[in-house]
């Protein structure tokens, strides 16, 4: 039987034109580091695919886990090595297709490199055939089904020797890491925050993270360690990250002693921003990125979040913007990040809250509101109180290999 590897697809890169090259170099780097600790033989590039190999096959289910949190990645599957001719063709596709249940199937073939004799039509006609007889032979109901097969048997004819699979794994998408750019994001511990986080990881930005936190009303319940367990989550989509971890209930309470109570909740995200702005540009970030989902919760209407981001100079990245509490659990599920951002846990924003927050604000109002406050002595508070943690996916595991107090500037 020949050797198993892996055939990556990608699909949104061939749209990437002249600049296709960087973007697949940032692919294949990025599947090394995935595949980090593996026995990785080579990643190759025959044709419109990237093709891994490995050494030990007992790597295998590994590798396959992996390669599920590497966006650029469209599909990838578990394919043979086989040799151009169609007497092998039939023997390896019949080895991937025997061990499957299925009801109705078909062969898809795609031929790259023109040189090969047989065409794609021939390639299809001989290998399905050969594939019908033997499901009949061995006394399994199946019909062959061009439109909506259960089971696709799929071969490939790049330069090099020919490649056949049975099933494709769904990839991510998106764009590879490191392409699109520095970013920080607020993160609250919540469902939403590290959904947006991961939604611009996927398009290839690298995300720094800023978490505001308060003291727990019990013990074991400050929020730092959901933020960190959400951090771990998310650095393997893009092997490093840092926790920026700001304590702010101090800052809360300045702001409930001197500003009015309706604009307090919108008073706090102002003043997170104006820290996350301050941490971004030592971090040489672009951007902040925000959880916040259009009327969500009162924060969340359009002209508060107008009002607030007005603060700063730096753009403010709102992922969620038109997405439902719904979607958003279901994307949080599927990334992981769910579970975690369900445990209780004593989250900042919610002490003090108004008894009738504000609705509607608008930038003066908030201007105003503001003016009892010394802001800059509050941000420089927050800046100079932070706590840099730092984590690194290698090996397939993510370790905390640094925590330092941030020195005032």
């Amino acid at each position: 039987m020949s050797k198993p590897v892996i055939v990556v697809h990608y699909h949104e890169l061939w749209l990437k034109g002249r600049n296709r090259d960087f973007f697949l170099a940032k692919l294949s780097l990025a599947l090394r580091r995935a595949l980090d600790g593996l026995s990785l033989a080579r990643i190759g590039r025959p044709g419109d695919r990237l093709l891994i190999e490995l050494d030990d096959e007992a790597h295998l289910p590994a590798a396959i886990e992996r390669l599920r949190c590497v966006s650029g990645i469209s599909s990838f599957a578990v394919a043979r090595i086989v040799e151009r001719d169609l007497d092998a063709l039939c023997r390896a596709a019949w080895e991937e297709v025997e061990p499957e249940k299925f009801s109705s199937f078909a062969v898809r073939a795609k031929r790259s490199d023109k040189s090969f004799p047989h065409n794609v039509t021939e390639i299809e006609r001989i290998v399905g055939r050969h594939l019908l007889e033997n499901l009949r032979a061995a006394g399994r109901e199946v019909r062959v089904n061009l439109n909506h097969p259960e089971l696709t048997c799929r071969i490939e004819i790049p330069p090099g020797p020919a490649l056949v699979y049975a099933r494709r794994i769904p990839g991510p998408g998106g764009l590879p890491p490191s392409t699109g750019g520095r970013m920080v994001c607020l993160l609250s511990g919540g469902f939403d925050s590290a959904v947006a986080a991961w939604k611009m990881m996927k398009r290839g930005a690298h995300m720094s993270f800023v978490h505001f936190y308060g003291g727990g009303a019990r013990p074991g319940e400050s929020s730092v360690h959901v933020a960190r367990e959400l951090v771990r989550t998310l650095t393997p989509w893009q092997f490093t990250s840092k926790l920026f971890l700001v304590p702010f209930e101090e800052i809360q309470r300045e702001v409930v002693r001197y500003a009015p109570e309706t604009y307090r909740l919108l008073l706090y995200r102002r003043l997170m921003l104006r820290i996350a702005e301050q941490l971004a540009r030592r971090d040489h970030a672009l951007a902040i990125v925000a959880g916040d989902s259009l009327g969500q919760v009162a924060s969340q209407t359009l002209r508060n979040m107008v009002a607030v981001g007005d603060c700063v100079r730096m753009p403010v990245f709102r992922p969620l913007a038109g997405d439902d509490k719904l979607e958003i659990l279901e994307i949080a599920r599927r990334i992981g990040t769910h579970d975690i951002s369900a445990e209780p846990f004593h989250d900042c924003c919610p002490v003090f809250m108004p008894r009738v927050p504000a609705l509607h604000a608008t930038t003066a109002e908030l201007d105003q509101a503001e003016a009892t406050l010394d802001v800059r002595a509050l941000v420089r508070r927050g800046v100079e109180g932070v706590q840099t943690e730092r984590f690194r996916y290698a090996a397939g595991r993510v370790e905390q290999v640094e925590s330092l107090r941030t020195q005032p500037a």
